[in-house]
């Protein structure tokens, strides 16, 4: 049952000439239960009966209370409002009898229809490090990836490598200079970063070196054996350490389609351009003329005749349109890339695409260490693997400290340390800048990953004990108290959580609920007794110990956190 649908309904009959659909949209949760479990508000009725707000409140009640369905115990009038207080066995029914029935697709729907949906993620630059700079993107995209699937959706996801470039150029120069076989075979990355950051070193005060990297750049750009034979190894390298880490991390990626996968396919974009009669000079360039929407020309071929992001980009969400008919195409890309990505929206919509308005860029916040920001070039960053090292080796310390009997040590602390890293990534809204911190990431008490997954082993271990397995004959009646009520609250709110994250794009939306959930589990937990209860008690206590460790479950399955069972 939907209570708030039914509530809605119950009071359209009272109410002439407001429909279910507007009524329902106009009901409220009151923050504590003595106010009810829903309230209507009868302020916008005011002009339209001219009388006062209280007045119309009063008049619902009265009416309501006529004829009551069972599922409603009590109707009040405060001030105001009209507050409902639900029959509270049937609420508890209701709600865990859904869970109990649909387990771990407890929220699950197909509103997608089956539709595709694109998700362009992660996309670390080829030859660099994957750090800690590209986990936003990456965790949040595979989280959205979850969701919109587990919303009936398809999901894509698309890793658009940086994979050609100037930088392609300088690092054939520095490897050329400073670089060796065997030491790039040995070190891999890490080899070439050194030489990367050598090059900018160097050309500080040897201006040649850039003009020597445009050289290879141009090379490459022509097909010359040498430099593509580089760049394929220098790819190569890169893509055996993205695995690493992907895999280590349990994201999920569909199509590796960087940016050179686009080389032949951008000729057909400037034709079909300029068939259009969409290009325009300027200063040498070709660009798209956007002033009608307030914003810069976009770039599309430079006075040199080549190409520049906004070329490729168009020819990739071509593809993507023609491979994949997406019903949305989502690009998780930094909050600087704002203008980049408007522009390349309004360029497909002068191109005649209607598709263009089913395109969305999600931003988000920078990652930043606390003496400063990111830079491959200065050789500033936390590598991915170290971060994920340092924080499974703190979790594994704790794990010691604590509970040093504990089977599957190993396993568990590389859940928990990869679970805290994503949890803390994706806690606050996404736009939110990150001042990484590995004090605040290596934290386990409080709103972290490894509460909410302590909080899943608690639900586990009083199972286990309990060696209850099925739930039928359950006396709901006994979870009527406060600390029940608001664990069931919580837990029917659950699937709007869900689709309120995928409606805004918003991870922390699920995440910040695991945290609520858990925290009135745990209050729930130190208030009643559950195992050393008389049977039907004990039975009805489990029953929602079963729904919590359920939702917990899955909601950090769609985070893409494990839920261990021992902690």
């Amino acid at each position: 049952m939907d209570f708030k649908q039914e509530i809605a309904k119950l009071l359209s009959t009272v109410l002439e000439g407001e429909s279910t659909e507007e009524i329902y949209s106009q009901l409220e949760l009151p923050k504590t239960s003595d106010m009810g479990d829903y309230a209507y508000p009868s302020f916008r009725l005011a002009k339209t009966l001219k009388k006062a707000p209280p007045v119309i409140a009063l008049e619902i009640v009265e009416k309501l209370n006529a004829n009551l369905p069972s599922f409603i115990k009590e109707v009040k009038a405060v001030a105001a409002y009209v507050n409902f207080y639900i029959n509270r066995a049937v609420y508890a029914e209701e709600i865990l009898g859904e869970v109990l029935k649909q387990k771990l697709d407890y929220g699950r729907s197909d509103m997608g229809g089956g539709r595709n949906v694109t998700i362009d993620y992660s996309s670390p630059n080829i030859a660099k490090p994957f750090h800690i700079g590209h986990l936003r993107s990456t965790v949040i995209g595979h989280t959205l990836y979850n969701i919109f699937n587990f919303l009936g959706y398809k999901s894509v996801g698309i890793n658009h490598l940086g994979d050609w470039g100037t930088q392609f150029g300088k690092l054939i120069t520095a490897y050329k200079k400073w670089g060796t076989k065997e030491a790039v075979e040995e070190k891999g990355i890490e080899e070439l970063t050194r030489i990367y950051v050598k090059f900018h070193d160097e050309a500080e005060t040897d201006k040649s070196l850039e003009d020597e990297a445009r050289a290879w750049m141009l090379k490459m750009q022509e097909g010359d054996e040498e430099a593509l034979a580089l760049w394929r190894w220098f790819y190569d390298i890169s893509l055996l350490e993205f695995d690493r880490v992907y895999k280590r991390l349990d994201i999920k990626i569909d199509n590796n389609t960087g940016e050179s996968f686009y080389n032949d396919k951008m000729d057909a974009v400037v034709e079909e351009l300029k068939a259009k009669d969409l290009l325009v000079e300027s200063n040498g360039a070709m660009v798209v003329d956007l002033s009608e929407f307030d914003m810069p020309p976009c770039l599309i071929l430079r006075s040199d005749g080549g190409t520049l992001y906004h070329t490729r980009d168009i020819a990739a969400a071509l593809y993507r349109k023609r491979t994949f008919d997406f019903a949305k195409s989502i690009y998780v890309v930094g909050l600087d890339q704002k203008l980049h990505f408007a522009q390349l929206f309004k360029v497909l919509e002068k191109m005649g695409y209607d598709f263009a308005s089913d395109m969305v860029h999600i931003p988000f916040g920078l990652v930043s260490m606390e003496e400063g920001k990111f830079s491959t070039r200065k050789g500033r960053v936390i590598r991915m693997e170290e971060l994920i090292e340092e924080t499974v080796n703190k979790t594994m310390e704790v794990i010691k400290a604590k509970n040093p009997d504990l089977p599957n040590k190993e396993q568990v602390a590389e859940e928990v340390g990869i679970g805290a890293i994503k949890f803390n990534d994706m806690f606050n809204s996404r736009i939110k800048d990150v001042v990484f911190s590995w004090e605040r990431v290596l934290n386990f008490e409080g709103e972290t990953g490894p509460y909410v997954q302590y909080t899943h082993a608690r639900t586990c271990s009083l199972l286990n004990k309990s060696g209850v397995t099925e739930f039928s004959g359950v006396d709901y009646e006994v979870l009527a108290d406060e600390a029940s009520l608001a664990v069931i609250k919580l837990i029917q709110t659950y699937p709007d959580k869900i689709k309120e994250a995928a409606a805004k794009f918003e991870p922390y939306i699920v995440t910040r609920h695991l945290v609520e959930l858990s925290q009135a589990f745990n209050k729930f937990y130190h208030e009643n007794a559950i195992l050393q209860s008389a049977d039907h008690v004990k039975l009805a206590r489990l029953t929602l110990v079963y729904a919590v460790q359920t939702i917990i479950k899955s909601g950090l399955n769609l985070l893409g956190i494990k839920a261990p069972e021992q902690m």
